[in-house]
């Protein structure tokens, strides 16, 4: 009997193992593999011209030691994921309280709410934002209409640049605004009558009941906000090309000109690690403070 059921759980282990092999197989051959040359080629000095020449870690003192763009491009990613990710938030959960009712038609505004995050890193919306704030798009033209003339656009101005690129990350709340709508539909709504009864007011209920219920969701939400942010690209390529003055040169952008521009392949790989070692940082220090102010129902209350 015990044999017929070591055969049995086998024969499940199998099928399994068969039914996650195309996954498995994918995982190695486009993550697991290049992730590792990459690693290797780190420590090396490739142009794809010649054979990878094995440096140590010269690109990493080379980096952290000579490249002064290199030190520039990490401050405007900082710059631009601690402006950001705040202000997605807090825009999504405002939206997504606002549609928390029983209005009807509330299913086509949140359908119009979710398209800028589908759409909002592609290429296209981001020549558009480029066209609406650079010189001569719409910005300027209501500028001038209300007698406000200005000689240089927000994405020409050194000093509002970023902030520009900031506001487009912002406009794709909707994906943020759809998780923070679902986690507020199961707070229990006796919990806001009985605070009601005992004399709570809107903010009162917001602050001692929505966001401790909500903090399981605002932390799975600012941990990919903030992998995210870090890896945005597209926005600082299209919008500005990094310009003007490289104050909104984004270290993704930056790397992919030492790799691409100057096929200095060994640098972008260690530029591309890191990045891995800054998120994995970011990622271990939210993961060690949540204890501190995330609330799980399972564990009997705030930790």
């Amino acid at each position: 009997m015990r044999l017929k059921h070591k055969k049995r759980r086998g024969y499940s282990n199998g099928l399994g193992y068969i039914l996650l092999s195309p996954w498995l197989f994918g995982f190695i051959l486009m993550h697991l593999l290049p992730m590792l040359v990459s690693l290797y080629l780190s420590f090396t000095n490739f142009n794809m011209l010649s054979a990878p020449k094995f440096i140590g870690v010269g690109n990493y003192v080379r980096m952290f030691t000579q490249d002064k763009t290199f030190w520039k491009a990490l401050g405007v990613t900082f710059t631009y994921v601690f402006a950001l990710v705040p202000l997605r938030l807090a825009f999504a959960l405002a939206i997504a309280m606002l549609l928390n009712t029983s209005h009807r038609g509330l299913s086509i505004y949140r359908t119009f709410y979710y398209i800028p995050s589908i759409i909002g890193g592609s290429i296209a919306v981001s020549i558009v934002w480029k066209q609406m704030f650079g010189n001569g798009g719409v910005l300027m033209s209501l500028l001038a209409a209300v007698g406000i003339s200005q000689k240089t656009s927000l994405l020409g101005n050194p000093n509002t640049a970023i902030y520009s690129l900031v506001l487009l990350g912002v406009w794709q709340f909707g994906s943020s605004m759809l998780i923070f709508l679902s986690s507020l539909k199961q707070i229990p709504m006796s919990l806001y009558e009985s605070a009601k009864i005992d004399g709570a007011r809107f903010w009162g209920s917001f602050v001692n009941i929505t966001i401790p219920m909500l903090t399981p969701t605002l932390f799975f939400n600012l941990i990919l906000q903030v992998i995210n942010a870090f890896r945005a690209f597209t926005e600082s390529y299209v919008v500005t090309d990094g310009g003007p003055l490289d104050r909104t040169l984004f270290y993704v952008l930056y790397l992919y000109r030492r790799a691409f521009n100057y096929f200095d392949m060994g640098y972008s790989s260690a530029m591309a690690w890191i990045l891995v070692i800054i998120i994995s940082v970011f990622t271990a220090v939210l993961f060690k403070t949540q204890n501190g102010w995330v609330h799980y129902e399972s564990k009997g209350g705030m930790n």
